[in-house]
């Protein structure tokens, strides 16, 4: 809950689907990445986060994206054996270069980078240049919550995103996560600042069906319902793209999706010296770029009377009086932590292209296959 629309299910209700137990699904990722060469830590930390994406019902960025990987591997997107190195360092902030290492490595190492200052003084912020999609924005913000902290983190990406009142994709979906701890449970914000993810649209255009006016603009500016038109020009990197949060021009607050999302280019690639959106993954380098924050809640005050006192806040917001037809109010994070609750007891749910995806990537490298993807 907090992120834009995403992926799910209902849209390939037609599809046959798959279910696999969770540490079967790990150990064949892992052992794939091993067998393709990113060896063991790098491996484990790619598909930590890809699994956790499937745990919590996201699957546009689960284990989907591992062909991805490899594929931008072989590109040399990816750049294997580099170790991130810190450019600039004050004792609370630090710029780090990721030298082209895999997403989710350099932003595990840049987000305890960040909680260690915190450790030391309170807060602390870094911001990375020279990296690569690193999965779920949430990830890497509740990395924070364990140690009473509040996290933030927020990276850029290809450009798909038109400004307010443009036509030229020069921005990224944007993502950014905020997690706060309570006394019971954490509020976890994790959104793009676009309309709709890129993965949405790949949905309905295998489905060939339309979408809906106001999630993205043709190469005029002009709102589209063709996804292959969209998906063609950001392939061809022609003018076109998806809107930003709130849509088209200002009436229903498109501009202030822009403005998120242009934040997130300004202290990820800004802070860091790096590329922002439009410039990345041009001339076989990605160059995406990401934020990363930790506050200790001794900042302001006791720990537990605070987690307490945020707790009570979303507790107030939550037993407030729900709409006709409506069961439930939910706090951000919520359901996330049911489907993750149920993935672990009945499984990870997959679509038939990623299962095909997984076992001729497992048939490439002689890899014995779970027979929960032969079914």
């Amino acid at each position: 809950m907090g992120r834009s629309l995403e992926i799910s299910f209902k849209d390939v209700s037609e599809m046959d689907m798959t279910v696999i137990d969770s540490g079967s699904l790990r150990n064949l990722c892992v052992d794939i990445l091993i067998a393709e060469g990113f060896g063991q830590d790098v491996s484990t930390d790619i598909v930590d986060v890809l699994l956790e994406a499937d745990l919590r019902g996201i699957p546009s960025h689960g284990v989907a994206r591992l062909k991805r990987y490899i594929d931008e591997r072989n590109a040399g997107h990816i750049k294997l054996n580099k170790t991130p190195s810190i450019e600039y360092e004050t004792p609370l902030s630090a710029v780090v270069d990721g030298r082209g290492g895999p997403g989710q490595s350099v932003s595990k190492w840049a987000m305890n980078l960040a909680i260690e200052k915190a450790g030391n003084n309170l807060v602390g912020f870094v911001s990375v240049r020279n990296s690569n999609h690193y999965g779920i924005t949430a990830y890497y913000s509740e990395m924070a919550l364990e140690k009473d902290m509040i996290g933030i983190a927020m990276t850029n990406s290809y450009p798909l995103v038109v400004p307010t009142f443009g036509r030229e994709a020069v921005l990224g979906t944007n993502p950014f996560s905020i997690a706060i701890p309570g006394s019971r449970h954490p509020f976890i914000l994790d959104m793009a600042t676009s309309v709709v993810t890129r993965g949405k649209l790949e949905v309905y255009d295998r489905l060939a069906k339309v979408i809906p006016e106001g999630w993205a603009v043709d190469s005029l500016g002009v709102d589209t319902n063709s996804p292959g038109e969209v998906l063609a020009n950001f392939n061809n990197r022609r003018p076109g793209g998806i809107l930003p949060l709130g849509g088209s021009g200002e009436e229903f607050g498109g501009h202030k999706g822009y403005g998120l999302s242009l934040l997130v280019d300004l202290v990820s690639a800004g802070l860091s010296f790096g590329s922002w959106s439009a410039l990345t993954y041009r001339e076989g380098v990605a160059g995406v770029c990401h934020f990363f924050g930790a506050m200790d809640l001794k900042l302001f005050g006791e720990p537990e009377s605070m987690k307490q006192q945020i707790q009570s806040i979303i507790d107030g917001v939550v037993s407030s009086e729900k709409a006709r037809g409506s069961e439930k109010i939910y706090y951000h994070g919520e359901k996330e932590e049911l489907s993750r609750m149920y993935s672990l007891s009945k499984g990870v749910t997959l679509d038939p292209k990623t299962v095909r995806n997984l076992v001729a990537l497992a048939e490439r490298n002689n890899l014995q296959i779970p027979g929960q993807l032969l079914q």
